[in-house]
């Protein structure tokens, strides 16, 4: 059977969360893209509480389940039930973090292609991260924006985790520019544009992200950008914070200072992206972590000659060192550089046709 071929069986891979058979990824006709449903950050939180928080030895009651309130039609009908493994067929991996896994995955009924984060207890109550799971449940299952990777639900039984996400066919950015080398700036104007309104709309609902780099952001079937592990991101309604968090390229000065932070940490690394794809490093890179954090608290920028005066000047005037200084998100479309280099389209499209320029 050819599905079967595909995917392997969740009963055959249930220890292990492994493939039975390699899988060739089908096409996102069958993804989740685009679809729609809602969470309750109560139940979430009582869910991270009892899977994450709870008996680490296994002594909690197997195959405990729980899953988003779902509307409407489509996927929603598909993911609107109480999960276990045996609903699905478990496919290749599409991943592998410090806490568990990503797996291509099928439910069984629907045919719905998503992708299954794997997280096992003992690690995540190790390294004492069972908060950042619950943030990042409460947090991603309510957010809904075409930019930002869809948290549908979770389950979990004795001994793992299980989040149901949205698979992104296209996979990590971070692999695409490895490949590449640089972006040309045509493609780059059209993923900061992107990033900039998924941004916008995360800050609308007092979300900070805290780790904006390339690893973190994926790519859509149409090559359409999407933010994805809000494991380090915060509801904060006051916008005030000083948690030293993230990546160290990425970082802004005031988070090196250990002074409080707001929403525009994420302006700043939107900026460290922009110089990024464009030249194909990090504007601050240096020989270790010392010399790094000189170079940001000074904001030492140095352009290569293959960028343009535009350019130039979109990055300079976000990475900027006084956080009010940065340029407001809703005034990136409107800058020269980002309005030269989108196409008609993208203004309504989100720059979902990014991947076909070179």
């Amino acid at each position: 059977m050819a599905g079967t071929a595909v995917f392997g069986r969740a009963a055959e891979a249930r220890d292990n969360i492994a493939p039975a058979a390699p899988v060739v990824p089908p096409k996102a006709a069958s993804s989740a893209a685009g679809s729609s449903s809602s969470s309750s950050a109560a139940s979430s939180s009582a869910l991270v509480r009892t899977a994450a928080g709870r008996a680490a030895d296994g002594s909690e009651e197997d195959a405990r389940h729980a899953s988003p309130a779902t509307h409407g039609g489509g996927p929603q009908r598909v993911l609107s039930k109480r999960w276990s493994l045996e609903d699905f067929d478990i496919g290749r991996p599409l991943g592998k973090g410090k806490f568990g896994n990503v797996y291509l995955c099928r439910e069984k009924k629907h045919k719905f292609i998503v992708a299954l984060k794997v997280l096992h207890k003992r690690q995540l109550l190790k390294a004492n991260v069972e908060h950042q799971l619950r943030r990042e449940v409460e947090i991603q299952s309510q957010l809904r924006h075409r930019n930002v990777l869809r948290l549908y639900g979770y389950f979990w039984d004795a001994r793992r985790v299980y989040l149901i996400i949205e698979y992104a066919p296209k996979g990590e950015l971070y692999k695409e520019l490895t490949r590449r080398g640089r972006f040309s700036e045509r493609r780059a104007a059209q993923y900061v544009y992107s990033l900039s309104r998924a941004l916008r709309y995360c800050h609308s609902k007092h979300v900070i992200h805290r780790d904006i780099k390339p690893e973190n952001l994926l790519l859509g079937y149409r090559g359409e950008l999407k933010i994805a592990d809000f494991g380090w991101s915060i509801h904060s309604p006051s916008s005030r914070r000083k948690t030293l968090c993230g990546t160290l390229d990425y970082l802004p000065p005031e988070m090196i200072e250990g002074k409080e932070h707001d929403h525009r940490v994420d302006v700043w690394a939107l900026g460290v992206l922009a110089y990024e794809f464009i030249v194909g490093v990090p504007p601050f890179e240096a020989e270790g972590n010392t010399a790094t954090y000189r170079r940001i608290l000074r904001v030492d920028l140095q352009f290569p000659n293959h960028v343009s005066e535009e350019a130039r000047d979109f990055i300079s005037r976000i990475l900027r060192r006084a956080p009010a200084d940065r340029m407001r998100l809703d005034m990136v479309s409107k800058h020269p550089w980002v309005l030269k280099h989108l196409k008609p389209r993208a203004a309504g499209d989100d720059a979902a046709a990014a991947t076909s320029s070179r």
